[in-house]
Formats: structure tokens, C-alpha cells, sequence
């Protein structure tokens, strides 16, 4: 994309002054990023980090995960394949300040592996994340390989080149690197938000961004409640501003949530039945399952209660927004064996699975979700987990069962789900170019 406004002609200009990823930097990555692996070939150990091989003491040895060169002493874990080439990639990060910005680059890193060969590697430096301190970012990256199934494809041969401010929401703008150069620079105003050093496991740009722009960011860096931080910055599905009141509670008295999906269901239903969040022996519960369960069953009963002549009315109402919001996926269905999984057509079902698997699906209106898209797995026609698919993004949100708990079913529900997300993505396509042609 060429450079067409001041700023992107400022930050094209300002990247061309930076200093080249230097040589020692490229040897901390390549001691500190990568696996040391070994393989098993023609009843011989090979080291694929100094090619030393040698024999096994015993054959138990071959079945190990784990195990240590007997050359340089490096403890390294089997391959699962025997093969000629062996390959490994992954990304790390330097931090720069220049001219009042803080540069987030973003670097490529191949280990090339051989039997009997030292590994040789090749770097790159395919993004740079550029952040003022009002945390507004611009992005200059390589190009990608448009007709590739990996996001990342990059061309190397392509120069960095200014990227639009949509670039933001693309999985290449979220690439967290595995590792962040030592020696990095960072702005003083990010050290006066909180920052000291650590990244939690959240990408340095999406960090930064957010403790220079939000002060809820801010706040849980501050108070070192780093789980909610995390929730917050990469969930897309969270509620942290709405429930800020608990939330404070919760950093007041040190609570550790355990898990915020039903957390956040929690002080709905705290909120719901006109709780104060202010005390902790409400928001900060041990027992947050039980608790849980146990406020949304009274759920039930109330609304059941003042609402079963208006029940059926009700859902017929529903049931024709839901259908207007996913009728596209209707008659969308996979199996495997007994187990089977289909789109929820009707909002009765939601208000019939909720009863049989005691969860919050009906109680909390998941069919009124235009985000999300709920599917019911069935083992022998009998309902055992529900799920929720974010749209369009299609992660998986929640898989629960009875009493939100995971079903004996569980990994194989998720496996025939992942295999069949692609069905999903063809109905929105299908969608979306219906809206076009209706245009």
C-alpha cells in the first residue's frame, strides 16, 4: 500500500532509520526460542542440534519423550516422525522507541534441521507495530501469499509496506511472539501505566495498545489482577466493563476467578436478582459452580412462574427473529458414529436442553446472541453438550454439559466440530453473497 497521508509518510520515513535486526540478536533468538529435538533413525539416536548420534542404552529409551544428548548434554525431545528434513518456526519480538513511538517488530525466525548436519537458521522481519502514546497503532508488514491456507504466508522477498487501520482485526496483526528480545526499549508513559516488564502471555502490541488507550486496561495491570487483564484483551465475548462493579470486588479481596464464562453468567444472575456487588461473599464465591447452578435453577422457577401463560407467545415471537438471524444455518448437520451435532432450530429447544442439561442457555436468552451460533451435540439422539460458535470468527466460545460440565463425550465433540467448521463458513459466504446479489 503506498503511503498516502502525513502519517503514513512519517512512519515510512521513521522505519527506513531504524537499526537493522543485528546479528547478536538473531543468535539470543536462535539459543532462546527454539526446541532442542532429537530423532530416532535405523535403531540410532540423532541429535539435531549438534548431529551427534548414537545407540540407546535400552529399549525403553525409544519410547521416551524426552531425552539427553550424550555429546552436548542438551536435553532433547523426540520427534514423532522419522524424516530428510526437519523444520521449526516461530516469532519473537524487539521493542524500540522512536521519535515518541513505540515499535513493536516482529520477527520471523526458520530452523533448518538434517540428521548428521548442525541446524542453520534464517530470520526475518516481517511486521512492525507502530503505537503513539495516545494508543492509536499503524502496522507496516510483508505481503502474503493470497492464495495460501496459512494466514502468514509471507513473501520475504517483499519490502515492509504501510498497512491500513483495518489491518488491526486481521490474525497477522495478533501474532503473539514466543519470546521478547532482553534488551528491548519502551516508553516511559507505559512504565507509568503498569507496564514492569512482563506480557502475561498477551501479544506486546495488543499490551500496549491497550494500557495507552484504556484505563480498565490500566487498572488491572495496576492492581496485578493479570487473569482479568487477560480476559479482557483477548476474549471477544467478555462483559469486564458492564460487571466493573464486581470486578472491583473482586480486586479489592483478591479474588482469582476460575473460570469467567460462568463468572460472568454469575453476576448476571447477581444482577438479576438485585445482588449487591459490592459484597464480597456474593461476587467472590468459593463454591462458584454450585452457587451458580443454584441461582439460575431459581431463575427458572421465577420466570417460569410469572411467565408460563405468556410462555408459548413469547417463544413464538422469538423463534421468528431467530430464524430471520439463522436460518441460513438451518438443516446444518455432521455426524460421526452415534454422535451427532446440529444447528438449534428452535428457541424451544433451547428452553428444553436447558432443563435437560441444567445450564443457562434458555434462562439467559442465547438465542437472542446475533454473534453467536448455538449447536447441540446428541450421542445416541440424547443431548450431552451444548455449544456456542462465535460469529465470524467460529471459535469456540463454551462446550458444556450437564450442569456445565464437560461430558465423557467432550474431545469428541470438539473433534467433529473443528472438522466440520468449514460447513459453517460456507453458510455465511452463502449469506453474504445473497445480500449482494439482493443489492
Amino acid at each position: 500500500m503506498i503511503p498516502k497521508t502525513i502519517i503514513e509518510k512519517q512512519l515510512t520515513d521513521l522505519s527506513a532509520t531504524l537499526r537493522p535486526v543485528t546479528q547478536r540478536m538473531h543468535l539470543w533468538a536462535e539459543k532462546n526460542i527454539f526446541l532442542k529435538w532429537a530423532v530416532l533413525s535405523r535403531g540410532k539416536f540423532h541429535c539435531l542440534q549438534c548431529a551427534h548420534s548414537w545407540k540407546p542404552d535400552a529399549q525403553k529409551q525409544c519410547c521416551q519423550k524426552y531425552i539427553n544428548c550424550t555429546a552436548c548434554r542438551g536435553k532433547l525431545k523426540m520427534m514423532q516422525y522419522n524424516q530428510v528434513h526437519f523444520k521449526e518456526i516461530e516469532y519473537w519480538a524487539v521493542l524500540n522507541v522512536c521519535a515518541d513511538f513505540q515499535v513493536v517488530r516482529i520477527i520471523c525466525s526458520h530452523k533448518h534441521m538434517k540428521k548428521n548436519f548442525l541446524p542453520t537458521y534464517f530470520h526475518k522481519e516481517v511486521m512492525q507495530h507502530w503505537i503513539n502514546s495516545k494508543g492509536e497503532v499503524r502496522t507496516l508488514s510483508l505481503s502474503t501469499n493470497v492464495f495460501s491456507n496459512a494466514y502468514d504466508a509471507w513473501k520475504y522477498y517483499s519490502p515492509l509496506e504501510i498497512r491500513p487501520k483495518s489491518f488491526v482485526a486481521t490474525p497477522k496483526y495478533r501474532i503473539n511472539p514466543y519470546r521478547v528480545y532482553s534488551a528491548s526499549k519502551v516508553l516511559a508513559v507505559l512504565k507509568r501505566n503498569g507496564f514492569k516488564g512482563s506480557f502475561y502471555g498477551m501479544a506486546p502490541q495488543a499490551l500496549f495498545t491497550a494500557l495507552l488507550k484504556d484505563s480498565y486496561a490500566e487498572t488491572l495491570l495496576k492492581t496485578k489482577q493479570t487473569d482479568f487483564l487477560k480476559h479482557y484483551l483477548l476474549s471477544p465475548s467478555q462483559s469486564i466493563r458492564e460487571n466493573w462493579q464486581a470486578v472491583k470486588t473482586c480486586i479489592k479481596h483478591g479474588y482469582k476467578v476460575a473460570d469467567f464464562t460462568i463468572w460472568e453468567d454469575y453476576i448476571d444472575l447477581l444482577k438479576f436478582f438485585k445482588m449487591d456487588l459490592n459484597v464480597p461473599h456474593n461476587v467472590c464465591p468459593e463454591n462458584l459452580l454450585e452457587l451458580h447452578d443454584r441461582l439460575m435453577e431459581r431463575k427458572r422457577r421465577i420466570v417460569r412462574r410469572q411467565k408460563i401463560k405468556q410462555l408459548r407467545e413469547e417463544i413464538e415471537q422469538a423463534q421468528a427473529v431467530y430464524e430471520e438471524d439463522k436460518k441460513q444455518f438451518f438443516g446444518l448437520e455432521f455426524s460421526h458414529g452415534n454422535l451427532r451435532i446440529s444447528v438449534m432450530e428452535s428457541v424451544r429447544d433451547f428452553l428444553d436442553e436447558g432443563d435437560l442439561l441444567r445450564h443457562c442457555i434458555f434462562t439467559n436468552e442465547y438465542y437472542k446472541k446475533k454473534s453467536s451460533l448455538m449447536l447441540s451435540a446428541k450421542f445416541e439422539n440424547k443431548p450431552v453438550e451444548t455449544i456456542e460458535v462465535a460469529l465470524p470468527s467460529l471459535d469456540v466460545r463454551q462446550c458444556r454439559g450437564e450442569g456445565n460440565k464437560a461430558s465423557v463425550h467432550h474431545k469428541e465433540v470438539l473433534r467433529l466440530l473443528k472438522d466440520n467448521l468449514y460447513q459453517i463458513k460456507k453458510r455465511m459466504r452463502r449469506k453474504k453473497t445473497s445480500k449482494q446479489a439482493g443489492e
